[in-house]
């Protein structure tokens, strides 16, 4: 089984993900096959569709390659790579999908999305308290809202919702969501 998780910045779509996990799904970024070409690191997959300069993965540059890989490859081809990389895994969990081309080549090879959603306010506390080295330039809510608008202009992420087979809000506690991804998992395993 394939599921793809989808959601704005600092959903909880890892925390998702980390869940599946726990209940034997390898989880893997859509991200992850970009940060593996920018550095060069490509040795757990069986194809790659070219090797670019070696360069920081930073944000603006993932962004920047991934736009170049989908022009050139298909929009797909991140999701290609993903399961590439983890095609030794019967469930697979790719978090951070981010546009119509993946979320429908999840559902070709018979996947489900789960779009995982919270109100901007939570999103920014949580972005803050996780301090990746990505979001090093949101110093402020007013950044970390500019940068929201500029990836919803980018990928549509709040219209990728329609397409997902399950919502979950993510605006209470951990455990809470917890118990939605349970309630999910039983579903999908039945």
């Amino acid at each position: 089984m394939i599921v793809g998780v989808v959601g704005k910045i600092a959903a909880g779509k890892t925390t998702v993900a980390k869940f599946l996990e726990e209940k034997g799904f390898c989880r893997i970024s859509c991200s992850d096959p970009l940060i593996d070409l920018l550095t060069h690191r490509v040795g757990g997959y069986s194809w790659i569709p070219e090797l670019p300069e070696k360069s920081e993965p930073s944000r603006e540059r993932l962004i920047e390659y991934g736009k170049y890989l989908k022009d050139r490859y298909g929009e797909d081809v991140l999701i290609r790579l993903t399961l590439d990389k983890m095609r030794h895994c019967r469930n697979v969990v790719i978090d951070g999908v981010r546009s119509r081309g993946e979320i429908e080549a999840i559902k070709e090879r018979g996947g489900m999305i789960i779009y995982v959603d919270a109100r901007p306010e939570l999103r920014y506390k949580r972005l803050m308290r996780r301090n990746a080295s990505k979001d090093r330039e949101i110093r402020s809510f007013e950044d970390f809202k500019a940068m929201d608008d500029a990836e919803e202009e980018l990928y549509r992420t709040s219209t990728l919702k329609n397409l997902a087979d399950v919502i979950v809000e993510n605006n209470g506690t951990l455990e809470e969501l917890r118990r939605k991804v349970e309630e999910i998992i039983a579903v999908m395993l039945t």
